[in-house]
């Protein structure tokens, strides 16, 4: 009996673990940062309209996920010839949100744990306070197939910068650019977000945090 039910245990385990972790997009490519792109003098400018601008996020645990948004707090870009060639954009880190969650039901709890609001859990997460942005320039664009670019930059969080590179696709509309990527995952622990790690800490059993967090991108920008 005692033999049947070890068993059981860890096949929940195993099963809540898998199902945590499961549908969650590619990996993006992640190296160390490098020089950011430069445009020509003649390039034409595009400001992010923030308010139609967002990233959306999602964590994994075994248990299930929690996910919600971030906004932008300003950003650039620069085209030749109608091409994405460099450009900048700044995230808000005090703007963080969770959206699966309701007022009152731990939603308040969560935002203010991830924004490092919370007294002796400042740097489990984000620590705002100390790191109220974080930040991505542009170092490549490259085309593929299907009408896609695949999109490089250097990505800063906590104070630390990596090179990332994923898919996006980029429309053009009259004065108006929309870029917007396909959902992929960034390993946290390269920017010092290590709570709940099993990869830094031990002995955290099923009560880890998976280390991939899940962003997707969508920007929209105006000719300035």
């Amino acid at each position: 009996m005692i033999k049947k039910t070890l068993h059981l245990a860890l096949l929940l385990v195993f099963v809540s673990s898998f199902t945590g972790c499961k549908d969650k997009a590619e990996n993006a490519n992640t190296s160390d940062a490098e020089a950011a792109a430069v445009s020509e003098s003649t390039s034409e400018k595009f400001t992010v309209s923030i308010s139609e601008s967002t990233i959306e996020w999602k964590g994994f645990k075994p248990t299930g996920t929690h996910n919600g948004t971030i906004n932008l707090d300003n950003g650039v870009f620069k085209t030749d010839d109608g091409k994405l060639q460099s450009g900048t954009f700044l995230i808000d880190m005090n703007t963080i949100t969770v959206t699966d969650l309701e007022a009152g039901d731990g939603k308040e709890d969560l935002e203010a744990h991830l924004k490092g609001t919370v007294e002796g859990k400042e740097n489990h997460f984000f620590d705002v306070a100390k790191f109220p942005t974080s930040a991505f320039e542009i170092t490549a664009t490259e085309s593929l197939a299907a009408g896609k670019t695949r999109l490089s930059g250097n990505l800063a969080i906590k104070g630390q910068k990596h090179n990332i590179s994923f898919p996006v696709t980029i429309t053009n509309d009259g004065d108006q650019m929309t870029i917007e990527s396909e959902p992929f995952t960034i390993d946290r622990t390269q920017w010092g977000v290590n709570y709940g790690s099993k990869s830094i800490f031990e002995g955290l059993g099923n009560k880890f945090i998976n280390d991939d967090i899940e962003l997707k991108i969508t920007i929209k920008a105006k000719k300035a």
